[in-house]
């Protein structure tokens, strides 16, 4: 069995076992809250709430598929959103130029830090580490007070609903209530599909897992491995960029605290989702279903009654345990399989 065919299965191996917890886990929802897990809403607001933690998962699986790392997507998310609340509120701002404003923060760090971890060879986690830092460093500067956006073009914006038809349930005073998504759900399926194929089906797609795999290996097979890692960073960048503007706009406020451990729970999503620390191995589907798994688990610890924030902290880390131990056993079989 060749080494890619190898990998194809870890990953599929790995994307299964991640489906299979994940609705296993929301079918004990189910059994935990009731009836409430059973509305397509229920499902459809574990999205709102994570489309943007969707999005950067998904660039953090990119790096970690190439075998690095990226803890600056949190401080690039709140960066972005009090960045575009001041131009907005303050500036008199339109919501298109902010969405430019998102994406050209996240091309600045994914230029700088792709330059310097691919090109000078500095260490991933030490780059985006400052990173991490700058950026909430510039949070603070730009303006040191949360406060909500009441730019009418953006507040119409945000609350732009995307009607499911055929999906809704009747509320408890008997009316019929529409099921629905925010705008940012469709933005985080897109950026899952698009992804996926380009993981699945282009060149610069097997390039990062081929340098994920093994660096040597990769550039005897003629892969620029500077400059796939280069593009695995540049791409995590713009990707932040995104879901720091659709983080804005589900919260619609500016704050130095925002997304204050996004990047933690990106890491962990992108585990939980199949994809490996060591690289080479990784599925956008999984990562995709790593953070309605997260989500989930949180909601049943809460529902079970266990509202402080120690115990979600307990069950996510049993759970990255879990999925670690379940990636040794696949790189055992695959030592074994060499």
């Amino acid at each position: 069995m060749s080494k890619k065919t190898r990998n194809i299965t870890d990953t599929n191996l790995l994307l299964t076992i991640t489906i299979v917890v994940f609705f296993v886990m929301y079918i004990g929802a189910i059994l935990i809250q009731g009836k409430g897990f059973l509305k397509p809403q229920t499902f459809f607001n574990i999205l709102n709430a994570n489309a943007a933690l969707i999005i950067l998962s998904c660039g953090m699986s990119l790096v970690m598929i190439t075998g690095g790392i990226d803890i600056s997507v949190g401080g690039v998310t709140a960066l972005v959103s009090m960045c575009c609340a001041v131009y907005l509120d303050y500036h008199n701002g339109n919501p298109f130029t902010a969405m430019l404003i998102a994406l050209a923060i996240g091309v600045a760090f994914g230029l700088v830090q792709g330059f310097l971890i691919a090109y000078l060879d500095i260490q991933p986690f030490i780059v985006t580490l400052a990173g991490m830092f700058f950026a909430r460093g510039m949070t603070t500067i730009v303006n040191t007070n949360p406060f909500n956006v009441e730019n009418q073009a953006f507040v119409a914006l945000k609350e732009t609903r995307i009607i499911i038809p055929g999906l809704g349930s009747i509320n408890k005073l008997g009316k019929y209530v529409n099921a629905y998504v925010e705008i940012g759900v469709l933005v985080a399926v897109l950026v899952v599909i698009i992804l996926f194929c380009v993981l699945r089906w282009t060149k610069l797609g097997r390039g990062f897992y081929a340098v994920g795999g093994n660096n040597q290996s990769a550039l005897m097979l003629g892969i620029n491995v500077k400059r796939t890692k280069f593009l695995s960073y540049l791409l995590c960048g713009i990707l932040a960029g995104i879901g720091g503007f659709v983080y804005f706009m589900h919260v619609g406020s500016g704050s130095a605290s925002h997304a204050s451990g996004a990047e933690m729970n990106a890491i962990a999503s992108s585990i939980i989702g199949g994809t490996m620390l060591t690289g080479g191995v990784g599925n956008i589907i999984g990562t995709f279903f790593g953070v309605l798994s997260l989500s989930t688990i949180q909601n049943i610890v809460s529902s079970a009654g266990l509202d402080q924030a120690w115990w979600t902290g307990i069950t996510i880390a049993a759970m990255l345990c879990l999925f670690l131990v379940v990636q040794s056993v696949v790189m055992a079989r695959k030592k074994r399989a060499n």
